[in-house]
């Protein structure tokens, strides 16, 4: 009898968007891909169709969407939304760039950006409550799932899954390199128990890392 496949978890981040290349916190503002991020959404999808997935789940706001469509549309998957994925609600600070917010509330942001847990923008998201919400998401969809499921979202979003499944201290889930866009990162299950990263940032050549949690 043949064991069943164990999961992998594959963890992709949208396309470009010009908020992106604006270096603004994007978080929960719903803003679209500009014509570079469907470029690399259609590349990498052409790529990820090659490891034959068996489930797409998706984040609410339409940089994902319009990611995991390129996808869907080469496996004929269909796509499963939940809010639950989406980007770190960054209270205050969204729409604004990195040195808005530096301006506005410094101490604040680089203690945030610096790994504190606090409440993002004052009234947005602890990175733990990211993490839990997502990781939630994850663990639900992924019962019953042979092979690859597919989790498109967002570099916050995805950095704080990566902390919470690899079981690092929050303080320490800056350590994990943000990911491009439309790159990714694999987990998969290890012998002795937990998650082992094999892939991280795939996907891309070194290329400058936009909308890293609005640093610049």
């Amino acid at each position: 009898m043949t064991e069943p496949t164990k999961p992998r978890l594959l963890l992709w981040r949208h396309g470009q968007t010009d908020w992106n290349i604006e270096n603004r916190f994007q978080g929960h503002s719903d803003i679209p891909l500009n014509e570079v991020g469907k470029y690399q959404a259609a590349h990498a999808a052409e790529v990820l169709r090659g490891m034959n997935p068996a489930k797409i789940i998706v984040s609410d706001l339409q940089r994902a969407q319009q990611t995991a469509t390129a996808l869907s549309e080469l496996t004929g998957l269909p796509l499963i939304t939940r809010p639950g994925l989406r980007e770190t609600n960054g209270g205050n600070w969204e729409g604004r760039t990195g040195k808005e917010n530096r301006a506005a509330d410094n101490d604040r942001f680089m203690d945030w950006l610096a790994g504190g847990d606090h409440p993002a923008g004052d009234t947005g998201e602890r990175r733990t409550e990211v993490a839990d919400r997502a990781v939630a998401v994850i663990e639900a969809e992924m019962v019953g799932v042979e092979g690859l499921l597919v989790v498109v979202s967002h570099g916050g979003t995805i950095r704080s899954v990566l902390g919470k499944m690899l079981n690092l201290p929050t303080d320490r889930w800056g350590v994990l390199g943000g990911l491009s866009n439309a790159s990714w990162s694999i987990l998969e299950h290890y012998k002795y128990g937990g998650w082992s990263l094999i892939e991280h940032n795939a996907g891309s050549i070194p290329e400058p890392l936009f909308g890293n949690e609005s640093v610049k």
